[in-house]
């Protein structure tokens, strides 16, 4: 196997790894909520399927496969917050890296859309004691 192969191979496992570990604490998820309740723009990257089947309320659906012909939606302000989501973490990842090669400086990994539902959840019990 050629070396050029190997290194793509352990990056995209190190994406998966970190997509998937991410979440587990509920660190990123916390930090998306924050950044939505400061105004945000939530994207929601996944197909038009899974977010007919529910979808996190005010998130836009801009799948990750189309965020290069789209990105005009996102607005002009590259430093405006922007946080995205998937299933899992793995295609947020790809919109997030995306959207940093396309000049945006505030976007926010927030994982998978259970977890956020999770976490939201989580948040509305703590603050109703």
């Amino acid at each position: 196997m050629k070396l050029q192969h190997v290194f793509f191979l352990l990056l995209a496992l190190s994406f998966t790894i970190a997509a998937c570990a991410r979440t587990t604490d509920g660190t990123a998820e916390k930090a998306a909520w924050e950044e939505i309740r400061n105004g945000a723009l939530l994207v929601d990257v996944r197909s038009q399927e899974e977010y007919d089947a529910g979808h996190l309320e005010g998130a836009l659906l801009i799948p990750h496969d189309q965020i290069p012909e789209r990105l005009s939606e996102f607005g002009d302000d590259k430093d405006r917050s922007i946080v995205v989501y998937c299933r899992s973490g793995k295609r947020a990842g790809v919109a997030e890296r995306m959207l940093r090669e396309a000049g945006f400086t505030h976007v926010l990994n927030a994982g998978g859309y259970e977890a956020m539902k999770a976490a939201q959840q989580q948040k509305r019990l703590d603050s109703n004691p």
